[in-house]
C-alpha cells in the first residue's frame, strides 16, 4: 500500500509541475488596454455658437465646417477699419496735391534765383536780393522734405490697418468650426446658441481605424522588443477563446516607471517597467477604447 501511495502522490505531483508549465507558457508577455490617439478641438475666437452640428459617434471628414460662431462684432471692426483706410488715402492724397504745388513753386524759386545770380554777376542786383531767393528756395526744399516725412507717416499707418484688417480676416476666418482630422466624435462639451470663449472645448476626436494597446513590459523584456517590429495581439473572442491580430511596436518610453495597477501579480507590482504602444489595425471598428489586450512579442 505504501508504495501504491507514493506512486499516486509521484505521478500527482507531475501532473501539477506540467499543468503549472502550461499555464504558465499559456501567460501573455505583456498587458494592456486599448486606446486611440484623441484631438480636443476648440473654440478659436469668442462669440455665440450659431451652428453646432455635431453628435456623439459621428464620423466627420477632415476640413469638414460643422460650425460656425458669430462674427457681427468682427465685420464691424472691419468695416471700421476700411473706413479710416480709406481717410488715410485722402489724407495721402492731399499731402500729394500739397507736394506738387510745393514742387512748383520750388522750380519758380530756383529760376528767380538764377536769373539774380546772373543780375549780380553785371552789378544788376544786390546782395540782400541773392539772399532772399536763396531763402525762398531753401524754404521751400524744407516744405517739400517735412511732408514727404509725413506721408511716410501716413503710409505706416495705412500698413498698420491693413494688417488689421488681415487680423479681423483672420478671425473670421476661424469663426467657422472646421474639423481638423477624420475620426469619430468621442464627446461633445458645446451646444448651438451657447457663448463660446477662446479656448472653450468643444468636442473631443479621434481615429478609431486604428488603435494603441498600452503595455508595460520589465527591463528583462525590454532587449527583446523594438520599435517596428511586429507582434501578437489577443483580444477576447468568447469567455473561453481569444482572437490573434498583429500589431506593431509604434513606441518605447526611454525611462522607467513604476508598475501601474492594471499588471496582474504582485512580484510584478513591485518592479518598475516600461511603457510601449502598439498599433493595430481596426477597420471593422472592433476594437474600443478601454477594450483589454495582451500582447506576444
Amino acid at each position: 500500500m505504501e508504495m501504491k501511495s507514493i506512486k499516486l502522490i509521484t505521478a500527482g505531483i507531475a501532473l501539477l509541475l506540467i499543468a503549472a508549465g502550461c499555464m504558465e507558457s499559456d501567460r501573455s508577455d505583456a498587458y494592456g488596454q486599448f486606446e486611440a490617439e484623441e484631438v480636443l478641438i476648440s473654440a478659436e475666437v469668442p462669440g455665440r455658437i450659431l451652428i453646432f452640428d455635431v453628435n456623439e459617434g459621428d464620423r466627420l471628414d477632415e476640413e469638414m465646417v460643422i460650425g460656425l460662431i458669430d462674427t457681427m462684432q468682427l465685420s464691424l471692426q472691419k468695416r471700421e477699419a476700411e473706413a479710416a483706410i480709406a481717410s488715410v488715402r485722402t489724407n495721402i492724397n492731399g499731402l500729394n496735391a500739397q507736394s506738387a504745388v510745393f514742387q512748383s513753386q520750388l522750380e519758380t524759386a530756383r529760376k528767380e534765383l538764377n536769373r539774380i545770380r546772373s543780375l549780380q554777376q553785371d552789378n544788376a542786383a544786390t546782395g540782400q536780393q541773392l539772399d532772399r531767393a536763396e531763402g525762398e528756395v531753401n524754404t521751400l526744399q524744407r516744405r517739400i522734405n517735412a511732408v514727404e516725412i509725413e506721408k511716410q507717416s501716413v503710409r505706416a499707418e495705412l500698413d498698420r490697418m491693413r494688417i488689421q484688417i488681415e487680423q479681423i480676416d483672420d478671425q473670421i476666418r476661424r469663426a467657422k468650426i472646421v474639423n481638423p482630422i477624420e475620426g469619430t466624435v468621442l464627446q461633445t462639451y458645446a451646444k448651438a446658441h451657447e457663448l463660446a470663449s477662446t479656448g472653450k472645448p468643444l468636442y473631443r476626436i479621434a481615429s478609431l481605424d486604428e488603435m494603441i494597446i498600452r503595455v508595460y513590459v520589465s527591463g528583462a523584456q525590454l532587449p527583446d522588443v523594438r520599435i517596428g517590429e511586429e507582434v501578437e495581439v489577443l483580444i477576447d473572442r468568447n469567455m473561453n477563446e481569444n482572437e490573434s491580430l498583429t500589431g506593431t511596436v509604434s513606441w518605447i518610453a526611454s525611462r522607467a516607471e513604476f508598475t501601474p495597477r492594471m499588471i496582474q501579480t504582485k512580484e510584478e507590482r513591485v518592479t518598475q517597467v516600461y511603457a510601449v504602444k502598439v498599433r493595430v489595425r481596426n477597420p471593422d471598428g472592433h476594437l474600443k477604447i478601454g477594450m483589454p489586450g495582451e500582447v506576444n512579442f
